[in-house]
């Protein structure tokens, strides 16, 4: 097989990816907003829209993918990645100012969200399917040589570590009663809210000045 068919294979098998990952994406933002709020848990709300916002970039990149699979001329897809990048830049950063007043809010007003078993199932499913899809991209970018699919290996990366933040504040909760653990947890999910947020705004920036 020639080194242009091996790369044709890997960039489908990126496509493949990309489309379980939007999928994903879809299941878990729904279910996770749904639980939250019928729980009245901000934490488990902030993972949905979490997963809504990530959802958009993941089909900027599955376009580009595409395209590539197709042989075509990808400069109308990279204007596109610039505007996106701004969009879920602004996006994230309002997430993080949600987050904090929410889960400030919570713990001033001593407010008691319900367990929510569904909320447990979600999280606890992302903890084992991100850093799988985190792995499988990450391999798959080293072998077309591609930048923005590796920013998203580690976005699903970080979507795990915010999945595990959820779940002990959510099981937390759920088992003992304890008010306050979505709260806490919350704040340590803006830890990692916040580092993706600051990539998101390194990428735009990194846009700006390749125009």
């Amino acid at each position: 097989m020639s080194v242009q068919a091996r790369r044709a294979a890997q960039v489908r098998a990126g496509v493949r990816i990309e489309i379980f990952t939007i999928i994903w994406m879809v299941v878990e933002a729904a279910i996770s907003i749904g639980a939250g709020i019928l729980a009245g848990s901000a934490l488990l709300t902030a993972f949905g829209l979490d997963s809504g916002i990530e959802l958009v970039s993941g089909a900027i990149l599955l376009w580009r993918l595409l395209v590539e699979s197709r042989g075509e001329d990808a400069e109308h897809i990279e204007r596109a990645e610039r505007r996106a990048a701004r969009v879920v830049f602004v996006a994230l950063a309002l997430l993080c100012l949600y987050v904090l007043f929410t889960s400030i809010y919570g713990l001033v007003t001593r407010s008691r969200p319900e367990g929510s078993a569904i909320g447990i199932a979600i999280s606890a499913s992302a903890i084992l399917v991100m850093p799988w899809l985190a792995f499988t991209k990450r391999r798959i970018a080293a072998r077309i040589d591609s930048g923005a699919l590796r920013g998203d290996a580690a976005s699903s990366l970080t979507c795990g570590y915010m999945a595990g933040a959820v779940l002990v504040g959510v099981l937390l909760n759920t088992l003992f009663h304890w008010w306050w653990a979505e709260d806490v947890a919350a704040l340590v999910f803006l830890i990692f809210l916040f580092q993706e947020t600051r990539e998101a705004l390194e990428e735009a920036r990194g846009d700006e000045d390749d125009e």
